[in-house]
């Protein structure tokens, strides 16, 4: 039986310093060369993604923007792709009524960007700017509505949880939106997808193009229950939301402890 076997990242696969240790990558780098299917589900764009596990070298499928699109991790072909259609504009019409002015990703000319207007961002948001200095894909505007431009694909909103609570209520049925607090910075983030992308349907796609019957997952927060629903086992690491280990398979050591390598290197065989 072919199973594929997925791992969130921060805080699960990545240690709390934001990478995969050595152990990780040379246990994954191995077992994949040995037949195991693996990929990975996270929020992270691609680049940083990759940077942050820059020790798996492994030819392995990615799921990155919370199931958005799923890459190639050597090609970095796009396998599978999820947009917004044409109900983003009333959404961003709201959002700006609001005075919340998103960090936009999208493909612009075909290259990807995420934009923001330097003047109208929180103090979250510019702490999310200085962790991406240097990031190619940075695009300052001078406008709300220059937020309007390419195909849009990721909404991400950094701002006060009672300003954008009533919003998650709202259009939590309509997208497919995350409303938690970062791990590293304690910032309230609001993010909002297509319906179509979430790590369950990206995993579910994945699982029909590898030609795989069975799901084993791991995971450490909320917005892994979606995923862990559709696996046939999944396992929360010990630091994980005791929420998302009500719904686990088991739970196994911590993200610092290499508890996702530890597991997949004693049951992959």
């Amino acid at each position: 039986m072919k199973t594929l076997y997925v791992s969130d990242l921060d805080g699960t696969l990545l240690r709390s310093d934001q990478r995969t240790s050595e152990y990780t990558n040379d246990t994954i780098n191995e077992l994949v060369d040995n037949g195991m299917i693996f990929s990975y589900a996270t929020a992270r764009s691609l680049i940083t993604a990759k940077k942050v596990t820059a020790g798996i070298n492994a030819k392995i499928p990615l799921i990155v923007y919370n199931g958005a699109f799923v890459i190639d991790n050597v090609t970095e072909e796009i396998l599978i792709a999820n947009y917004f259609d044409e109900s983003i504009s009333p959404l961003l019409d709201e959002l700006f009524s609001k005075k919340i002015f998103p960090i936009v990703y999208a493909y612009i000319d075909g290259v990807e960007r995420f934009s923001f207007v330097p003047e109208l961002c929180t103090d979250g948001m510019k702490r999310f700017q200085d962790s991406r200095k240097g990031d190619i894909r940075t695009n300052s505007v001078s406008e709300a509505d220059d937020l309007r431009k390419g195909d849009i694909f990721y909404i991400t909103c950094i701002d006060e949880e009672e300003k954008m609570k009533p919003l998650y209520d709202k259009y939590k049925d309509r997208f497919h939106c995350v409303f938690q607090k970062d791990i590293y910075t304690n910032d309230q983030w609001l993010e909002i997808m297509p319906i179509t992308a979430s790590k369950s349907n990206a995993i579910r796609e994945l699982k029909a193009l590898l030609e795989c019957e069975k799901v084993i997952s791991f995971g450490d927060g909320k917005n892994d229950i979606d995923m862990f629903k559709i696996s046939d086992e999944c396992y929360a690491v010990q630091n994980a939301d005791d929420e998302l280990k009500q719904h686990a398979t088991g739970v196994i050591s911590s993200n610092d402890e290499d508890g996702v390598a530890h597991w997949l290197e004693k049951n992959f065989r």
